[in-house]
């Protein structure tokens, strides 16, 4: 394969989808990096902002954005073909666009944060699916194709107030788990990973449910005894994105600083 190897990574704009557009783009990817960039009226807490993804850009040649919403499989597709007409293919696909709703019991929990967790969280990763698993088949064999979705600590364990987004994410390692058989001898590997509290405004919003003055007191059954950093969590995203994880599909990469030890 001759040229850069080639991504598109949802959630892109902040959080630990930022650090692994960052942290592929230094390694020398070619990045097209997708978020909404718009404000929710069905998420409690500020969404990313359109400046915050055109630093990509700014930052890295090789990096392309658009703005777009994982609930629109039409917008995920226009995104992959950005990848295969502008850098000539597509190598992996990272589904790190997610919100978190709670803050009642399971059987509290309403219409709406159902709906608006199952559609982006795990929607959004089976839209990503469908719109760059067939373009990583369409690279030549042998191929290393990699589709990597953040599930989540909470996919892992129960959590407090937080029963629907705990059922999203399982949902997701169950999606990846699914999906790895649909490629099997493909060459392309499904993962997924997991990550504890990791310092990103989504951990932020968790602790003003939790009513907590910060955010340390959420990573207090971590065995690195503070939260982790985005770039941290980005390491094992681009690790998974990487041919030297052959040996993973179908496999959860708990990088969670020992929160479910």
């Amino acid at each position: 394969m001759t040229g850069p190897r080639v991504a598109v990574v949802t959630g892109a704009a902040r959080g630990i989808g930022a650090a692994t557009v960052r942290r592929l783009a230094r390694e020398g990817w070619a990045v097209v990096a997708v978020d909404r960039c718009e404000n929710d009226p069905d998420v409690p807490y500020p969404l990313a902002e359109p400046e915050q993804l055109d630093l990509l850009t700014q930052e890295f040649p090789l990096v392309r954005t658009i703005r777009a919403d994982v609930r629109d499989v039409a917008a995920l597709r226009a995104a992959v073909q950005v990848a295969e007409t502008e850098f000539g293919g597509l190598d992996a696909a990272v589904a790190a666009a997610a919100v978190m709703l709670g803050g009642d019991p399971v059987w509290e929990q309403t219409d709406t944060q159902w709906r608006t967790l199952l559609d982006v969280d795990v929607m959004g990763v089976a839209n990503l699916a469908r719109a760059a698993v067939p373009a990583l088949l369409r690279r030549p064999h042998p191929r290393h194709g990699r589709f990597v979705a953040l599930a989540s600590a909470a996919a892992h364990r129960g959590l407090w107030g937080l029963g629907a987004y705990c059922a999203a994410k399982h949902a997701v390692v169950g999606l990846v788990r699914g999906l790895a058989c649909d490629l099997r001898d493909t060459g392309v590997h499904p993962l997924a990973v997991s990550p504890g509290p990791t310092r990103t405004d989504m951990l932020r919003a968790t602790a003003d449910l939790y009513d907590l003055p910060g955010i340390d007191k959420l990573a207090a059954q971590q065995l690195t005894g503070r939260p982790l950093e985005p770039g941290e969590v980005a390491a094992a995203v681009a690790w998974a994105c990487s041919p030297e994880s052959f040996a993973l599909t179908g496999s959860v990469l708990h990088a969670d600083g020992g929160f479910t030890t």
